[in-house]
């Protein structure tokens, strides 16, 4: 499995409930562009629409060697590829008080390029504050114990 993106924040920023993983419908040049690693999951989020569920607003670069057939735009809206009973669940969870659908990474697996989508619920401010509280302790025992080594 070799990962193109990844979403960073997305672990700050929400409580991971559920993960999914979902293909995605691309075109030639696009995946040609994601072979060569340009892809951004920065400011990407998901939309449900008609009982499908799309990725708007993530960044795949133009590919240069296509030529006049790269016509599209680099932040398209993309479908996800998921089963019915998949979809219904998060559809479900979505519509209750609180919960989103989230990028967090993208990836080749196999010959496919496959998204891993989460429910999450966003976090407040003092959860964010205890996060890096915990990482910057994790942090100190690591060295710690790598430094009486």
């Amino acid at each position: 499995m070799k990962v193109i993106a990844v979403n960073r924040a997305a672990s700050f920023e929400y409580f991971i409930h559920d993960r999914y993983e979902a293909g995605i419908v691309l075109e030639g040049s696009e995946l040609k562009s994601l072979r060569a690693g340009k892809a951004s999951l920065g400011e990407c989020f998901c939309e449900i629409r008609r009982g499908e569920i799309f990725l708007k607003n993530m960044h795949i670069a133009l590919y240069d060697k296509s030529g006049a057939f790269s016509t599209r735009d680099a932040r398209r809206d993309r479908k996800l590829l998921l089963h019915k009973q998949e979809i219904d669940k998060i559809v479900g969870r979505v519509n209750e008080k609180g919960f989103t659908l989230v990028p967090l990474k993208l990836y080749f697996k196999d010959a496919l390029v496959k998204v891993e989508v989460a429910l999450c619920k966003g976090k407040h401010t003092y959860d964010k504050k205890r996060t890096m509280q915990e990482r910057d302790v994790r942090r100190a025992t690591e060295r710690a114990i790598k430094e009486s080594l």
